[in-house]
């Protein structure tokens, strides 16, 4: 159960992240936040795998 909290938080973390950023900074530029959004997800992926899926 421990395991799929810590999931279930990560991923709300990226939500809110992505969420965060689309409303601060990119409200009226389509392609760029698109592209921000996509490094977002690529960098939360990466840290899943490195750090998270590992232990």
């Amino acid at each position: 159960m421990g395991r799929q909290a810590a999931v279930v938080l990560y991923v709300l973390a990226l939500v809110a992240v992505v969420v965060g950023v689309d409303i601060l900074f990119f409200r009226h530029h389509f392609w760029e936040r698109l592209l921000v959004n996509v490094g977002i997800v690529l960098v939360f992926a990466a840290f899943y795998l490195r750090f998270l899926k590992g232990s």
